[in-house]
């Protein structure tokens, strides 16, 4: 810590980021040990944050993210977009196709960014809000695979026609992002994506987690 930083609300951010790594919730006890602090410095954080809807204890004592969060949720689209965009350009720019982000959003996949190519004659109209169900697009199967097997590079994922007739997509998984659950890809007019494709879109995928980080 430092004299321009707060002890206090250092402590209390450590405590979200602790409890939304965990689908159990914490005890003050395991609270405790994990921060380092005594068990009464978690009281006052816990109820603090509870305070502003951000923390929630069940019946069992155990804290828990409180929905407050959502509020805070409903400006991350926004802020990832933005640190996304980047790569996103040098995606599409390169491969001569409309690039985009997707993330998970409930049980959909939600395009919340998207860049298409300046020198092309033609492309895919892709528009930012699109949806569609996970297992279906590239940008949803992608996530899936992650899902299944959570490795550091898990490739990418290829389709045909399955959201639009006549066009191929190639997406690659966001990995080791804490909080967000998405995927990067491109979608073109073409019956088969070449694999420099494949691997430029898991490059993307690689740049825009780490602006995420």
């Amino acid at each position: 810590m430092t004299a321009e930083t707060s002890q206090t609300l250092d402590r209390g951010l450590r405590v979200l980021k602790l409890l939304a790594d965990t689908d159990h919730g914490l005890t003050v006890t395991e609270l405790s040990t994990k921060l380092g602090v005594n068990r009464t410095v978690v009281y006052r954080l816990l109820a603090t944050l509870e305070q502003h809807c951000l923390v929630r204890r069940d019946l069992g004592g155990r804290a828990r993210i409180g929905l407050g969060v959502l509020g805070l949720g409903r400006q991350v689209h926004p802020l990832v977009r933005e640190a996304a965009l980047p790569a996103l350009r040098a995606l599409a720019e390169d491969i001569g196709a409309t690039a985009h982000l997707t993330l998970v959003d409930g049980s959909e996949a939600l395009a919340v960014a998207v860049v298409e190519p300046t020198w092309t004659d033609y492309h895919v109209a892709y528009r930012a809000g699109f949806r569609h169900a996970l297992d279906r697009g590239a940008a949803g199967r992608a996530i899936l695979a992650a899902r299944r097997q959570p490795v550091a590079d898990p490739g990418y994922t290829l389709t045909h026609g399955e959201l639009e007739a006549g066009a191929s997509g190639a997406a690659a998984p966001l990995v080791g992002v804490s909080g967000i659950e998405g995927s990067v890809g491109v979608v073109m007019l073409s019956d088969a994506v070449p694999d420099r494709v494949g691997l430029r879109v898991v490059d993307a995928a690689r740049e825009v987690a780490e602006a995420l980080r």
